[in-house]
């Protein structure tokens, strides 16, 4: 289960990275692609298109890391007794301190 999760985390990091580096900036499309226009996705541009996958990523990404933090929280939860209070008490005499030494 562990391993799914973090194998849709990593793909819904790297595809959210990408989808970012692809959104559309004031030099177009083509800056990213080394071209010098913005027609990778058509006349309008993928601003909608891109909007769209880089929430659905986003959302993947959110999920996915609410789900660690459950999982993470669950196995740190602490146990509702504590051994130390179950153990027996034993009583050690105090002993007594030792006389000083005289020196002769």
């Amino acid at each position: 289960m562990n391993a799914l999760i973090i194998t849709i985390h990593v793909i819904a990091c790297v595809t959210l990275v990408v989808l970012v580096l692809l959104q559309s900036g004031k030099e177009g499309m083509g800056v990213i692609f080394g071209g010098g226009g913005g027609s990778l996705f058509g006349a309008t541009g993928a601003g909608g298109l891109l909007g769209k996958l880089t929430a659905g990523a986003a959302t993947v990404f959110f999920l996915t890391s609410m789900v660690f933090t459950y999982i993470s929280t669950q196995q740190h939860v602490a146990p509702k007794e504590s051994i130390v209070i179950d153990m027996p008490v034993t009583q050690t005499p105090a002993e007594q301190p030792a006389a000083p030494e005289q020196k002769q």
